[in-house]
């Protein structure tokens, strides 16, 4: 199995459509603390089949839809 692409919108801390990319060789991902690089891997294992809201770090199923902030809907 080869994963291509990923496209998240909605999800966790991704608002806004995101797509990524990954071509063959070594993909990484890095960036600052609370960037959303845990739950990119959250979003993979989603899409896998996971159904537990604790493997995916959040409580419930609402913890992993983005539900906006106090300057966004």
């Amino acid at each position: 199995m080869y994963l291509k692409r990923l496209e998240l919108q909605g999800f966790k801390s991704f608002a806004d459509k995101t797509v990524l990319e990954f071509m063959p060789g070594i993909t990484s991902v890095i960036g600052p603390n609370g960037s959303g690089k845990s739950n990119i891997a959250d979003a993979i294992r989603w899409v896998l089949g996971e159904q537990s809201m604790k493997e995916l770090r959040g409580g419930k199923s609402v913890d992993i839809i983005f539900a906006g902030t106090q300057n966004r809907k």
